[in-house]
């Protein structure tokens, strides 16, 4: 995946998978946007559940450091708000990614261990945050709620309305 092919496939199958949905996009469809052959996509990944996982890896990666950059201003609870809010270096906002392709994989799915990762990640950043797990899981519970909320009902104001029930 160092390869410059490997990282035009991954960024075109990210915002693909992102606009249009995981199994919505096919392999050929992502090597004709990125310029190769299914060939070269398949020598980079190995598999299409391979690139899904290294998607949302990547996905994880690049919120995480998002998120991180926004703590650094301002560490608290509020921030992890913003966060999700706001959707880095996509220009369309359909919601969580996480959240998608969680609706979209099966369970065994090697992409899922990245979703559950990440979702874990989050709620273990509002335990330290918070220092009460009670609470983290409150607020942790609120945001995926208004996050799935934002993208099935096109309510931008969801995630503002959950940070004040929640007094961030």
């Amino acid at each position: 995946m160092t390869t410059p092919a490997g990282r035009r496939v991954l960024d075109h199958a990210a915002e693909l998978f992102y606009a249009h949905g995981i199994t919505a996009v096919g392999v050929a469809g992502i090597a004709a946007a990125a310029g190769v052959t299914k060939k070269t996509l398949y020598d980079s990944f190995g598999s299409k559940a391979a690139l899904v996982t290294a998607y949302l890896q990547r996905r994880h990666e690049q919120w995480w450091a998002f998120l991180q950059e926004r703590l650094a201003v301002d560490p608290g609870v509020g921030a992890v708000f913003d966060s999700y809010a706001a959707v880095p270096e996509f220009p369309t906002d359909r919601g969580c990614a996480f959240q998608h392709a969680a609706a979209e994989l099966p369970p065994d799915h090697p992409g899922m261990v990245v979703v559950r990762a990440h979702k874990q990640a989050v709620l273990a950043e509002l335990v330290r945050l918070t220092g009460d797990v009670d609470r983290a899981e409150h607020l942790f519970l609120l945001l995926e709620g208004a996050a799935a909320r934002r993208a099935v009902e096109g309510t931008p104001d969801a995630l503002e309305r959950s940070r004040r029930v929640a007094g961030v």
